[in-house]
């Protein structure tokens, strides 16, 4: 009867001064865009790949440049990704805007983001509308206006990327793409298969994008690397890119001579010196 009895008090007293259970911590952010693969340990560097193309275009780099905590961006849709939150819809800016919310979630102070193609165009965007996050950008082989690097400008292009867009569906539309794709050099390494559909709204979104406007509201300092693969055409690119980034005179162009589109794969020496010299200023 005793053990019975104490058995009885025990059990509401144990009850009693059990921990209430834990109340579920709020989910922390996580991007639908992309994700993110982390190397390394330093100073946070988020690096941006470029149309169609995979986060390994990246690796050589990473190896060559140690020292830095970098985030390996793959955009949803790209290289076998699965288009989740670019599924539909814009994509380029709000992609951008979501960049910008992981530097922010994650307590990232002032990175170093380098984007390539397509990426620096993202870089440029998150740069310019949220200038107090980023520490300093390199652009490579992108203009403030993506158009022009096919000598168009967005006025004059919208027809032809409508009609990309608008055909992407179809295998004459895919065809199109993906020889504007090769035309850049992003079949030099792994591309994997991309979403048809999220290509071609990217390419639209791009070919109808001009930042030239916004270049003055980058506070960040501002590195340009630019190929130039004809040694005759060396001026011209100079002056093309000098105009083009006009609107932010502390800018600092750097050519490299005997790359095409791909400088970090067509140039990995000199890549990796330029993005040592951006770094460690």
């Amino acid at each position: 009867m005793r053990l019975a009895l104490l058995l009885a008090l025990a059990v509401p007293l144990a009850a009693a001064s059990a921990p209430a259970p834990a109340v579920a911590a709020a989910p922390v952010f996580a991007p639908t865009r992309f994700t993110v693969e982390m190397v390394g340990t330093g100073p946070d560097v988020i690096l941006i790949p470029g149309l169609t193309a995979s986060r390994n275009v990246w690796r050589p780099t990473v190896a060559a440049v140690p020292g830095y905590r970098y985030h390996l961006v793959q955009v949803s849709g790209f290289a076998g990704a699965p288009a989740r939150g670019n599924a539909r819809g814009e994509m380029v800016a709000p992609l951008a805007e979501e960049i910008a919310r992981y530097i922010r979630e994650n307590h990232l102070v002032r990175p170093a983001i380098v984007g390539h193609s397509m990426g620096g165009t993202l870089a440029l965007m998150v740069a310019a509308r949220h200038p107090d996050r980023v520490g300093k950008v390199m652009v490579v082989d992108m203009l403030p206006q993506p158009a022009e690097l096919l000598g168009a400008s967005p006025g004059t292009i919208r027809g032809l990327a409508d009609t990309l867009r608008d055909l992407s569906g179809t295998p004459f539309g895919r065809g199109l793409i993906d020889s504007a794709v090769r035309m850049f050099g992003n079949d030099q390494v792994e591309n994997g298969k991309s979403d048809p559909d999220v290509v071609a709204r990217a390419a639209h979104e791009l070919a109808i994008t001009d930042l030239t406007p916004e270049l003055p509201r980058i506070a960040a300092p501002l590195t340009v690397l630019y190929a130039s693969p004809d040694p005759s055409l060396a001026a011209t690119a100079d002056g093309v890119y000098r105009d083009a980034y006009a609107g932010d005179p502390a800018a600092r162009l750097v050519r490299v001579d005997g790359s095409g589109h791909m400088i970090m794969a067509e140039q990995p020496r000199r890549f990796a010196a330029e993005l040592k010299r951006f770094l460690a200023n």
